[in-house]
């Protein structure tokens, strides 16, 4: 086996034998189950390391596993892949998984199932990373399924708790829902094209087989898939839900897992995206209306942790508007920024929760800046970077995607790129101010609750305290080498690189986010009266917000009765009249025969010669009367 081969290996088999030994170990002595889970993904990420300094936009390393299907002429052994866009992604995943592992020491320290919770974190990351370097779909399936089964797992972890396990299931079932997506496009893709190898699959002559509508089918089907595991609409609503799981489980699914296997497959199959320009049209128009809708329904949430679950279906957004006109390095390189940043703010907000004895209501915190200076230190850092100030991180990959908007050659969007700039610009401004409005409702002005906040321990602070750094000089540092790494992942090129900026460029760029904040500013401490007024004339409409535009009652009426109403139709009418019927109906005649077969059953010989001759008697009969 060569070096890059073992390595490859290590990097998905560590934290699955991790998952096995935190568990074993954690039964003997709780503290052990994180210590070992944390070091496995230290392996992984080590692994991840060694092999990024080797690959680039034009190197690349695949990896032999086992034989795995070979039937007719489909033969699929289980093959990872090791390229620029999968380096970059087992970063995230490992780099801050492992962050998220070490903070989970402290903030599960005292959970009695805690040995539970490593194992299936450690499943969590062992099967995103099989999603990320699977060489083929199928290999890349069985990762997506994994996510979604530990995701279930982790969001219903207190499963003792009705409203938390229904939480877990409707995560679950949504994705389940995606999934039919992805199996649609797999069988198109296998049909037409003869192969389902990813890498095959991005090249011009293979594409070609595909005619146009299959090559349309196929782009929406994968797209559909993403909405399920991206939270886009249709398939959003188990997001905001899933805060049910412990903090860390937030972190973990929001920043480095989960949500991001939406973005990573539309760029792992660009090539199947790109084929027909309806599809990347419609991935704008369907990210730009989830970012709008999430965006507005963050700025009235109460709960610390739904502002920033709706905050995360709204960047998620904004990443596929990037996919949509184009530019895949630059979603990827919001990707990797909102790893940094949303990551700082759920593990900060992780610990105002452990601080204020497990209250996420803001309007019973405030004033935590005194009590807790380093986590309102790093949760404010993190918010500038979502908002898109420079020189945080999130100004510079938001300030690429508003960018790339204006150079899109898709002839759906063309004439609609004002719109859409003013819209995506919009969504920026109202991310700026809820997230603000967070920091003051948490941190600032007097103290409104009844616990007595804390600072975290250290084993909390300090991986909170490396993410704030990063969300600080994370797009400075990375923008430029982004393009280069990522240069091959497109055919319409990269457009990370704004030229020379200056001052003016910076402060400009910056604008819609200053705006948010100076606004949240003016209403929630200059002007809070102004707040009353406001809520009077638009009262209407912060109730929409407040209920996401009463989605989930849509989805209710249209969708789920009246699937249960056929279902009841279909229990009653099929399953116990004409299957349990049927099978009753078959055992009275099986019964009726044996009861008959017994009564003519005798042992007396002149009896059977009786029937005997009666039964050649009535053949005859009926054989005459045919001829």
């Amino acid at each position: 086996m060569e070096s890059s081969d073992l390595r490859l290996s290590i990097i998905v088999i560590a934290p699955l034998i991790g998952a096995l030994l935190s568990y074993l170990l954690g039964r003997v002595a709780a503290k052990l189950a994180g210590i070992t889970a944390s070091l496995a993904v230290l392996v992984s990420f080590i692994m991840t390391l060694s092999l990024w300094a080797e690959v680039s936009a034009t190197r690349s390393f695949t990896g032999f596993l086992t034989s795995w299907i070979s039937f007719g002429s489909l033969a699929l052994p289980m093959e990872l892949y090791f390229d620029s866009l999968a380096a970059v992604m087992c970063l995230i995943v490992t780099g801050v998984g492992l962050l998220i592992h070490i903070y989970s020491i402290g903030y599960m320290a005292h959970d009695p199932g805690i040995a539970r919770f490593f194992s299936y974190m450690n499943l969590f990351l062992a099967s995103m990373l099989v999603l990320v370097l699977g060489k083929s779909l199928p290999v890349i399936f069985i990762g997506w399924e994994g996510v979604g089964l530990c995701s279930y797992l982790l969001i219903g972890y207190w499963f003792t708790n009705t409203e938390y396990a229904k939480a877990g299931r409707k995560a679950f079932v949504m994705n389940r829902i995606g999934d039919l997506g992805f199996l649609v496009a797999m069988a198109i893709l296998f049909t037409a094209c003869g192969t389902l190898d990813v890498v095959e699959l991005n090249k011009a002559d293979v594409l070609r087989r595909l005619p146009e509508g299959l090559g349309l089918l196929a782009g929406l089907a994968l797209f559909f898939a993403a909405t399920g595991k991206s939270a886009q609409i249709p398939l959003f609503t188990w997001l905001p839900d899933a805060m049910a799981g412990p903090t860390p489980v937030s972190a973990l699914i929001h920043a480095a897992t989960m949500v991001t296997a939406g973005i990573y497959l539309m760029a792992r199959m660009h090539g199947v995206i790109e084929l027909d320009a309806a599809v990347p049209a419609t991935i704008l128009w369907v990210a730009l209306a989830t970012s709008a809708l999430a965006a507005t329904t963050a700025m009235v949430q109460n709960d610390i942790k739904k502002v920033l679950a709706y905050s995360t279906v709204s960047q998620l957004g904004f990443m596929f508007i990037a996919v949509g006109v184009g530019q895949y390095s630059v979603a990827l390189f919001h990707v990797v920024t909102h790893a940094f940043f949303k990551a700082c703010l759920f593990l900060s907000a992780g610990s105002v929760i452990h601080g204020c004895h497990h209250e996420q209501d803001m309007r019973k915190m405030g004033g935590l800046a005194k009590s807790m200076p380093i986590t309102s230190i790093c949760y404010g850092v993190a918010t500038l970077a979502i908002a898109g100030i420079c020189p945080f991180a999130g100004y510079f990959s938001k300030h690429a995607i508003l960018a790339s908007i204006a150079g899109t050659p898709n002839r759906f969007l063309i004439d609609q790129i004002e719109l859409i700039s003013f819209i995506a610009t919009s969504i920026a401004v109202c991310t700026a101010f809820y997230m603000a409005r967070s920091f003051i409702m948490t941190f600032l002005g007097s103290y409104r609750g009844h616990a007595e906040p804390h600072e975290a321990p250290l084993i909390m602070t300090a991986p909170v305290m490396v993410l704030a750094l990063l969300s600080l000089v994370g797009g400075f540092v990375l923008e430029h080498p982004f393009t280069a790494y990522l240069s091959g992942l497109s055919a319409q090129g990269t457009s990370l690189e704004h030229g020379a900026e200056g001052l003016l460029s910076y402060l400009v760029g910056s604008l819609p986010g200053v705006f948010g904040i100076v606004l949240a500013v003016y209403l929630f401490i200059l002007a809070p009266r102004e707040r009353s007024l406001i809520r009077r004339f638009c009262g209407p409409l912060e109730k929409l917000f407040a209920r996401t535009y009463f989605f989930d009652e849509v989805l209710n009426a249209l969708v789920i009765r009246p699937v249960r109403k056929l279902s009841g139709i279909a229990f009653r009418s099929v399953d116990q009249s004409l299957i349990q019927g049927s099978a009753v109906a078959l055992g009275n005649i099986t019964s009726a025969v044996g009861e008959l077969t017994c009564r003519i059953t005798t042992g007396q010989v002149t009896t059977y010669l009786f029937l005997m001759f009666g039964a050649a008697a009535t053949l005859f009969g009926i054989f005459t009367q045919v001829r």
